[in-house]
């Protein structure tokens, strides 16, 4: 089963919807029209299950050698579920996930602001 379609994210109070544009067993993913923001689903099992949600946002800046020149760069924001099998059901899981979360949002994403000031 697939997520909606189309997914939308909001970034910056700007939403971008994302319609799906590739699927296969066991990975979707959901592009801008513009193809600089992608939503990909995806899931590999083996001894563990992976599962995992990755959002990647291009842009154009300029170039810091060749300023009057733009380029492409990206950067990716992702969350993974590393279970081994039959040791976690889906809701001890998400109780685990809403408990990490709950950390890196708190006081207005506090954590995640140190951690990308380069605090650890």
């Amino acid at each position: 089963m697939s997520l909606a379609d189309p997914n939308s994210v909001t970034i910056s109070a700007v939403t971008t919807a994302l319609p799906r544009t590739s699927t296969e067993e066991d990975r979707s993913e959901y592009t801008s029209a513009d193809g600089l923001i992608q939503l990909i689903a995806s899931h590999d099992y083996g001894k563990r299950a992976r599962r995992m949600i990755r959002l990647d946002v291009s842009k154009l800046s300029a170039d810091p050698f060749k300023p009057s020149e733009n380029r492409k760069v990206g950067m990716s924001v992702y969350t993974v579920f590393d279970l081994e099998a039959g040791g976690f059901t889906n809701a001890e899981a998400l109780a685990t996930w809403v408990g990490f979360n709950t950390i890196l949002t708190a006081s207005s994403n506090a954590v995640v602001t140190k951690l990308l000031g380069g605090e650890s």
